[in-house]
């Protein structure tokens, strides 16, 4: 008597969920398992994607199963031919520095380089991961630098182990420079950045804001950002700000040149 049943057919409109081509290098999350990583490649039909430990998965090209910046994809392979760069190997690394075409990574080395978290060690691995592999450094994160001096005599830095520490707001009259100033060892090189955090020392531009809110004294810093940027959850943000950094390009000079001092200072001379 009412005719045709009211609810039958589009009634709603749908959600379109955008196509993005899976060009190297793009960094997406697989929505099912959490599990993050760069494009690497394809095989029989699934993306290949390799997180920042080297470990790769394969999987399926199936709609809306990928986030890129927190929001959901769905990636198709690309159809036009890939840039010359891209079809045989690159040039350059993420750093900058000359790639090095058909060597494997070599044994690691006794010295390492500590960051004070997994999002300063994913950072650090996003752009100069590939330098590091050649070099044989391992970087590690630690639980914040409260017991650095204990940290740093635990591992018994010497000649051929040497240490390198990446620290986040080293600036004079910190408690984290008084936290460094315990640290004596010839064998031990702490630098660090003036941001507050990690995420401060990638570029507003490239995370696609203007500047990094102001979060006022008192108020958790990752909370306060997120809050002003209208984002639920630090670890979405945290997604979004590593989903954008393609290089050194994309990050503040002074966490490069605090970088490069360490890796410098961890491969001279350790005898190997």
């Amino acid at each position: 008597m009412y005719g045709e049943d009211v609810l039958a057919g589009d009634w709603r409109r749908r959600k379109v969920t955008p196509e993005v081509d899976a060009e190297p290098d793009l960094v997406v999350e697989d929505a099912d398992s959490g599990f993050c990583g760069a494009v690497v490649g394809f095989e029989m039909g699934a993306v290949v994607l390799e997180d920042r430990f080297g470990k790769r998965r394969n999987f399926p090209l199936l709609p809306a199963a990928f986030l890129l910046d927190g929001r959901p994809v769905t990636l198709r392979k690309p159809s036009r031919s890939a840039p010359a760069q891209n079809q045989h190997q690159r040039t350059r690394t993420a750093s900058g520095s000359t790639a090095v075409q058909g060597v494997t990574a070599r044994v690691a080395r006794a010295s390492r380089i500590w960051v004070e978290g997994i999002h300063d060690a994913a950072l650090v691995e996003r752009i100069w991961g590939d330098d590091l592999r050649i070099e044989g450094v391992v970087v590690e994160p630690l639980d914040g630098i409260d017991a650095l001096r204990e940290e740093v005599a635990a591992f018994g830095p010497g000649p051929g182990a040497r240490l390198g520490v990446l620290v986040d707001h080293l600036v004079p009259g910190s408690k984290e420079s008084r936290i460094v100033a315990t640290v004596t060892s010839p064998h031990v090189l702490v630098t660090g950045h003036p941001y507050v955090d990690i995420w401060q020392a990638v570029k507003p531009a490239a995370v696609g804001i203007r500047e990094w809110p102001v979060v006022p004294p008192g108020r958790p810093w990752k909370e306060g950002i997120c809050a002003a940027l209208g984002v639920a959850e630090p670890a979405d943000m945290w997604r979004r700000i590593l989903g954008t950094v393609r290089s050194y390009k994309d990050v503040e000079t002074p966490l490069i040149n605090s970088m490069e001092r360490l890796i410098d200072f961890v491969t001279a001379a350790d005898g190997g």
